[in-house]
């Protein structure tokens, strides 16, 4: 029994033996990825790969032979191979699903948490950001397809600097062409010279010639209505700023933002009883107020004095004596607001977004101009969430900040009606039986008819009218 247990341990020496290191190699490797389906593999970072590279043969003092072997570890960390798959994030409440746009390429070194692209939505952009340094390693979904949460987005190599060297090696690539210019400098040195110019050219003719006859082209038959306009290929781009006179045509993809503002006014004409009345405001007094007290108002609270927050304010003041135009109806019941929510309409590249100045009862003019700047920054530069646009009560609109003179706006759903500002113009009017050149701006009311009555309606704009042409109105409560 002992001879056979030798000649078991001898004959497996042998066969070790007769092994080259690389084939230890791929042994070891096998039995690592044997270990990983096992799940006894440590930590995927940080996995060390044991690969023997020399062996030697001892005999113990019971003559039985064994072997020793030294091995080295490689850490995965160390090596740059981890690459990590970044999903797709978690959506709000409201959204499903956005269209992902692409800001870094392939080959791109990433800082964590920095930005590589962003998923439109109907709502607001969602920022795609990097979980760690890294370079992008693949991008698992095209620029302009849409994607769910949890959908894989890319894929990410750990660790900054791992994509730079590509570059290098590229640029190192490039120098043996110059190599090769030596000899064809000599090949172009052992080339005969050009002759010499020959002497019976002539002289130069002090008479220019005569102008060579433009062929006659028959003229096309084809009516100039029939002519179609050249269609440029269709997909993604971005919408021209000017027309050029090429008679050519784009298409460009509508943004998701747009498709929503695009159903929802077209949903409000359709659910809405709308109907439009008009008023007119003094701004004399106003642009009084504002004229003098303007640099006090800056140096106390670093703001600017706009004419946004008398509006807004004076809105919030008629919304609480008419209460009813605050309000909205829910199916068979008419739900009353004891609160003001005002959203202000704010033009961006990319569409119309309303953010909301909630209680504004409760503010002074600081308070709203504070807060709509604030609204107005995060709106241009894209950051808005979806709490910042939910739930207004009213909406104010001031188109006179791109000069309109007069406009009928549309409401917004849910709420029941909406507030047109319009330029601020000089005109003639009657003042105690005089004409005066006064400072005037147009406002409009669009409301549902189906909750809100002529009277409310007109009261309310009145309301507004008094308390901006003359503030004093609200301190008395008038």
């Amino acid at each position: 029994m002992l001879a056979s247990s030798r000649l078991r341990h001898i004959s497996q020496f042998r066969r070790l033996a007769s092994y080259r290191p690389e084939a230890l190699q791929k042994k070891s490797l096998a039995c690592l990825a044997a270990c990983k389906v096992q799940g006894t593999e440590a930590t995927a970072s940080h996995a060390a790969v044991r690969t023997p590279i020399t062996f030697r043969h001892e005999v113990s003092q019971s003559g039985v032979p064994c072997y020793h072997s030294r091995s080295f570890h490689t850490s995965r960390h160390l090596r740059g191979d981890e690459i990590r798959t970044v999903p797709c994030p978690n959506f709000p409440e409201s959204v499903a699903e956005g269209d992902i746009q692409w800001d870094k390429a392939v080959g791109d070194a990433v800082e964590a948490d920095e930005e590589v692209g962003q998923i439109e939505t109907d709502k607001v952009n969602m920022p795609v950001q990097a979980p760690v340094a890294g370079v992008i390693e693949e991008l698992l979904v095209e620029s302009g397809a849409t994607v769910t949460a949890g959908v894989n987005l890319f894929k990410l190599r750990v660790g900054a600097g791992g994509g730079a060297a590509p570059k290098p090696a590229a640029a190192a690539a490039a120098p043996p062409p110059q190599a090769e210019a030596p000899p064809a400098a000599a090949a172009a040195a052992a080339a005969p010279p050009p002759p010499p110019p020959s002497s019976s050219a002539g002289a130069i003719p002090d008479v220019a010639p005569p102008p060579a006859r433009v062929p006659e082209l028959p003229t096309s038959s084809t009516p100039t209505s029939a002519v179609k306009p050249k269609a440029a290929p269709s997909g993604g781009g971005v919408a021209p700023t000017h027309l050029g006179g090429s008679r050519s045509e784009q298409r460009v993809k509508m943004n998701r933002m747009r498709q929503r503002i695009a159903q929802r006014l077209k949903d409000a004409q359709n659910s809405c009883a709308m109907l439009t009345t008009f008023n007119e405001i003094d701004m004399s007094n106003i642009m009084e107020m504002r004229s003098k007290y303007k640099d006090a108002f800056l140096k106390k609270y670093n703001l600017k004095l706009g004419f946004m927050s008398a509006f807004v304010k004076a809105t919030a003041f008629a919304l609480q004596d008419q209460p009813v135009v605050n309000a909205v109806i829910d199916d068979l019941e008419i739900v009353y607001r004891d609160y003001v929510d005002i959203s202000v309409a704010v033009a961006t590249p990319k569409g119309l977004v309303v953010p909301v100045i909630r209680n504004v009862e409760a503010m002074n003019y600081a308070d709203i101009e504070k807060t709509i700047a604030e609204l107005g920054e995060r709106a241009r530069e894209g950051s808005l969430a979806i709490e910042d646009m939910d739930g207004g009560t009213f909406t104010i609109s001031n188109g006179g900040v791109f000069g309109s003179m007069f406009g009928t706006p549309i409401i917004n759903p849910p709420q029941s009606a909406i507030l047109g500002m319009h330029g601020i113009f000089e005109r003639p009017v009657a003042i105690n039986g005089k004409v005066e050149v006064r400072p005037m701006m147009y406002v409009a009311l669009t409301y549902d008819h189906k909750l809100i009555d002529g009277r409310e309606a007109v009261t309310f704009l009145r309301k507004i009218k008094s308390a901006v042409e003359d503030p004093r109105t609200i301190l008395l409560d008038l």
